[in-house]
C-alpha cells in the first residue's frame, strides 16, 4: 500500500482498503482503470421537479360577473322605518267637494277630503358567513384574503335578493315590486313592424319611436294629459331592447337620437328583469306628476352585521337586510309595453 494511504487512515480515519496507489496526473494512453463509475440507482429515475414549483399564481383575483342591480337606479331608493318595523301605512288623501249657485243667504256647497291608508309589509332576510382558522391559512397560501372575500359574497348575495324584491316583491306578503304591483295598468302591445312581428330587433328607428310615443300617450291618458314631453322620464327595458335603440335609418340617425329630440329629458336604464319567458317588455316611468312622486324602492334595514361568534377554531357572523319592495305611490305615472 502507498504510504500516504496509510497516513490518511491513521490520521483522519479515511480508508481505501482496495486502493494500491494514487493515479498520476498524466497517465499513459494505454492505462485502463477499473472502477464502478455509475452504480445502480437507489431512487426512482427522475429528471424533473415538483410541478407546483414551476407554477405561477396571479395575485389579481378575477371576479365572476353577475347581473347588475338596477331597480334602485330606475326608481330611486329610500329608507322607511327600521328592522323592528313590520308594517307601514302610506296615507292617500283625495279632495272632495261640490258647488252650488250663489245666493246672498244661501249656504250650500261643501268640501271635504277622503283619506285611505295603504298597507305594506316588510320582509327581513339573512345569510351566514363562516370560516375556519385552517381554512383561512390555507387560502392565505394562495394570497387570497378569504375572510374578506366571504364578507363581500354576503353583501352581494343580500343585495341581489333585495334587487329582486324591488322588481317582484315578496310572495305571500303585501310587498310588491315594480313589475307586479297590482295597481299598475295593463301593458299595451307594440305596433306591428314592417319586418314582421312587434319586436324591435329588426325595427326601423321611426317604428321604435312610434312605440315610445304610444307609451307616452298611455301616460297622458292615465294622468289626465298633465304631462309635458320634456318631463323627466325613465325608459326601463332589457339590454337587447336597448341595443335596438341603435338601429339607424338611411340617413344614419338612430332610434335613440330621434327619441331624444322628442323627449329631451328621457333617460334609458336596462335591467335583466325585463325579459320573461322569451318576451321583452319595457316601462316608461315619469319621475313625478304635478309634484307627486311616482314611486321608489324602499328598505328598512340596508345591512346589519351581527356580532362575530368565535368557535373553538372557527368564526361565524350573521348579516341581515330588510325590504318593502317597490312603493308605487302614483301608479298612473307608469306605462308598460310587452312584446318588444
Amino acid at each position: 500500500m502507498h504510504p500516504e494511504l496509510a497516513a490518511l487512515a491513521a490520521a483522519y480515519g479515511i480508508h481505501f482498503p482496495e486502493a494500491e496507489d494514487f493515479l498520476a496526473e498524466h497517465t499513459t494512453p494505454g492505462l485502463r482503470v477499473g472502477m464502478d463509475a455509475q452504480p445502480g440507482l437507489v431512487t426512482t429515475s427522475n429528471a424533473g421537479i415538483p410541478a407546483f414549483l414551476s407554477a405561477y399564481v396571479d395575485p389579481k383575483l378575477i371576479e365572476v360577473l353577475v347581473s347588475p342591480n338596477k331597480a334602485a337606479e330606475i326608481l330611486g331608493e329610500q329608507r322607511k322605518g327600521d328592522w323592528l318595523t313590520e308594517t307601514a301605512l302610506f296615507p292617500m288623501v283625495e279632495s272632495t267637494g261640490e258647488t252650488s249657485a250663489y245666493g246672498d243667504f244661501a249656504e250650500n256647497g261643501r268640501v271635504g277630503a277622503n283619506v285611505q291608508f295603504e298597507n305594506r309589509q316588510s320582509y327581513l332576510y339573512q345569510t351566514m358567513t363562516e370560516w375556519g382558522e385552517r381554512e383561512l391559512e390555507r387560502m392565505g397560501l394562495a394570497k387570497v384574503d378569504w375572510a374578506a372575500r366571504l364578507n363581500i359574497a354576503s353583501a352581494v348575495t343580500l343585495n341581489k335578493f333585495q334587487n329582486l324584491s324591488y322588481f317582484y316583491g315578496i310572495s305571500g306578503l303585501q310587498t310588491y315590486g315594480l313589475l307586479n304591483d297590482p295597481s299598475l295598468s295593463a301593458a299595451i302591445t307594440p305596433a306591428t313592424k314592417a319586418a314582421g312581428g312587434t319586436g324591435w330587433k329588426a325595427a326601423q328607428p321611426q317604428e321604435i319611436l312610434a312605440d315610445i310615443q304610444a307609451l307616452f300617450a298611455e301616460l297622458q291618458a292615465q294622468t289626465g294629459s298633465v304631462l309635458e314631453m320634456d318631463a323627466e322620464m325613465t325608459l326601463a327595458l332589457h339590454a337587447a331592447s336597448e341595443l335596438a335603440l341603435m338601429n339607424t335609418n338611411q340617413y344614419g340617425r338612430s332610434a335613440l337620437d330621434m327619441i331624444k329630440v322628442v323627449f329631451p329629458n328621457l333617460r334609458v336604464v336596462q335591467a335583466a328583469q325585463y325579459l320573461s319567458g322569451g318576451v321583452y317588455s319595457a316601462q316608461l316611468i315619469v319621475r313625478e306628476v304635478q309634484g307627486q312622486e311616482v314611486g321608489y324602492c324602499a328598505f328598512n334595514e340596508k345591512l346589519r352585521a351581527h356580532r362575530l361568534v368565535a368557535g373553538a377554531s372557527s368564526f361565524r357572523q350573521k348579516k341581515t337586510q330588510g325590504t318593502w319592495g317597490a312603493i308605487i305611490t302614483f301608479p298612473a305615472g307608469i306605462a308598460q309595453m310587452t312584446g318588444l
